[in-house]
């Protein structure tokens, strides 16, 4: 996906760059790591060099280090430069072209976008010169991400707190992906749904949700607004995704029509339950009275039709869960669904589809031999091929 090196400074945040790191190796990109002296006195060089897979660098004349990548190959290999956390004096430093070490050396020799996350103490944030410092690397083009507010390591309350990791993620998608999806409003179902049989039971399935959220995940980081109605899941929410969260079929059909109007693309990757029971009762079923129980069972509404039947402009990919007759079955719901794609997978394999981290899935188009096999991968990646799919049906 993309370079990127990580420069990590002395600060108590610089533990967080441990999970920097690993989101970023887990969205498949190569990371390098340059760490300030300080930082290495607050982080283990073990720990960032098993995340990421490469020594660390921190010192700026090493003949070990040296012979294996020079500092300015090391500034042209990036294609992000993030420094996270980001104290006051290497942003000073940064300000000022001051080269006193490793980092500070690469930063002012890449060409690649810089990304800072500040950390300090709020007092030390506030100061005239680290504002001024701030304002000039903005000025210059840099994207400072953060500080949040909240209870510093200091005892101080305000700001100055390192953000999220994953915010830092998405700000280093949104440089690498160029925006591909602004301006797309992208609206994405996931999970299973809940059907009630009294009180206390329900009709649902295995669907996990995971494949929904790695859609929702991918779309916020090439810049598409996108809404994210799931159901019954314990899943983080991606960061920049807005939530809504359901439980019936019911509830998850109003949430997609109340967006229906300011979406352009909407992904029904949810496994909705094409059943409820007719007439659940107030109180729970007692199983002494009955040796044999019959539920009477009435068709859900289908969500993916009724959205397809309107569609217009806008993209729809429905999702089909098969078991037999994959690319049969997915042909034929795209023309009675009237989708633009239909993202057809074998669920009856133990090895990809529900309840696991990986996914194998045909793409199926409106056109004679309209597919695309997307071999198993992690979810993310085949979030990653769908995607593209969408944005190159939406250039048509």
């Amino acid at each position: 996906m993309g370079r990127v090196i990580v420069g990590v400074t002395g600060g108590i945040a610089a533990y967080k760059a441990c999970e920097l790191v690993r989101l970023l190796t887990r969205a498949d990109h190569e990371v390098r790591v340059v760490a300030t002296a300080s930082a290495l006195r607050f982080v283990s060089p073990l720990t960032l060099q098993t995340l990421s897979g490469h020594p660390v660098r921190s010192e700026l004349f090493s003949l070990t280090d040296e012979s294996e990548i020079s500092h300015i190959d090391l500034a042209d290999w990036a294609d992000v430069l993030v420094v996270a956390p980001a104290t006051a004096n290497v942003l000073a430093e940064i300000a000022h072209g001051l080269a006193g070490d490793l980092l500070t050396t690469v930063a002012l020799a890449t060409q690649a976008p810089l990304v800072a996350a500040p950390a300090m103490n709020v007092n030390m944030y506030r100061h005239p010169a680290t504002q001024e410092n701030l304002a000039l690397l903005a000025k210059r083009g840099v994207t400072l991400v953060g500080p949040d507010r909240g209870e510093l390591a200091c005892g101080w309350e305000g700001e100055g707190r390192l953000v999220e990791p994953a915010e830092i993620v998405a700000s280093v998608e949104r440089i690498l992906h160029g925006g591909e999806l602004r301006g797309e409003v992208v609206v994405v179902t996931a999970g299973p749904t809940e059907e009630p049989v009294d009180p206390v039971r329900v009709l649902t399935n295995r669907s996990s949700g995971r494949m929904g959220f790695a859609l929702a995940e991918e779309a916020a980081r090439r810049g598409a607004e996108v809404l994210l109605i799931a159901g019954p899941v314990s899943l983080p929410t991606p960061y920049g995704v807005d939530r809504i969260d359901v439980r019936t079929t019911e509830e998850m059909r109003r949430a997609v029509h109340d967006a229906f109007e300011r979406a352009t693309v909407i992904i029904k990757a949810a496994a909705v339950s094409d059943y409820r029971a007719a007439a659940p009762p107030d109180q729970k079923i007692k199983r002494e009275k009955h040796d044999h129980l019959t539920i009477d069972l009435v068709r859900n509404p289908d969500i993916a039709a009724e959205v397809g039947a309107k569609k217009g402009s806008r993209t729809v990919v429905a999702f089909a869960a098969e078991t037999e007759n994959v690319l049969s079955n997915a042909r034929g719901k795209l023309e009675r669904k009237q989708a633009t794609l239909v993202v057809a997978n074998d669920v009856s394999r133990s090895d990809v589809g529900f309840e696991v981290d990986r996914n194998e899935v045909d793409i199926v188009g409106p056109g004679p031999g309209d597919c695309v096999h997307v071999p198993a991968a992690s979810k993310l990646e085949v979030a990653r091929r769908i995607l593209d799919r969408i944005q190159e049906q939406r250039r048509t």
